[in-house]
């Protein structure tokens, strides 16, 4: 099985650590993000991990390396330009030649890929997409109304949201969406897929999940590290 890991954002909400270092390569606990999907997936069996590149591209690779690591082919992709968070995989065109796993290079997670991969070839659909449900605090309290009179009220209740996790299934036939060397996000992927009426699946996960995008999520990922990763 092969994967792709998308390692090219410029990191701009952890500004300033992403200055000299990028996101992927940040500490946590005693290894790296990126370090740790690697060895993420090893676990589950994949043998060659892609590792798309554009900011700081050179150092990523100089610090991963090439070859193999945790017994997996380590490839890197670089990106002629930014290219998105779908874009990059036009690149890999000709490699992408069997069912393949995307994600964000800045996400933890004990997902269950083998789990998700079976499900993913069960599906009639070259994109599944994994979802989770987070929730988010509402800073105000909650009123329930009837006419012109209060009927009830919650204080600060928390928001439910089901969320693209940055993980996704997907065929060697969603390549014919995506076009060549130019920006295009996930996003669009979706929204063009639906708007052609072809079906995309949703995997909702209910694994440990965080999406290392502020200074606030960075001091939990080292926290989980200790708990889930180490």
């Amino acid at each position: 099985m092969k994967a792709v890991i998308l390692a090219g954002g410029l990191g701009k909400r952890l500004e300033p650590l992403t200055k000299t270092v990028p996101k992927p390569l940040l500490p946590v606990g005693e290894k790296s993000i990126l370090d740790i999907q690697i060895g993420n997936l090893a676990k589950y069996g994949f043998k060659t991990i892609y590792i798309a590149t554009y900011y700081k591209a050179d150092f990523v690779e100089s610090i991963i390396g090439s070859s193999k690591k945790h017994g997996v082919d380590i490839v890197f992709s670089k990106e002629p330009k930014p290219l998105g968070t779908c874009g990059p995989l036009s690149v890999l065109r000709e490699e992408l030649d069997t069912p393949f796993i995307l994600m964000n290079g800045d996400i933890l997670t004990n997902l269950d890929f083998n789990q998700l991969i079976r499900y993913g070839n069960n599906q009639d659909a070259d994109l599944t997409v994994v979802t989770k449900t987070v929730q988010t605090p509402f800073n105000f309290g909650h009123v329930v109304s009837r006419d012109n009179y209060i009927v009830d009220i919650e204080e600060k209740p928390n928001i439910e949201l089901e969320i693209l996790a940055g993980i996704y299934f997907m065929r060697p036939g969603i390549m014919k969406h995506i076009p060549e060397n130019t920006y295009f996000g996930i996003d669009s992927l979706i929204k063009k897929m639906l708007e052609e009426s072809l079906p995309v699946a949703r995997y909702h996960m209910t694994e440990y999940w965080l999406d290392i995008g502020s200074p606030e999520t960075y001091d939990e990922a080292q926290i989980a590290y200790e708990i889930h990763f180490k």
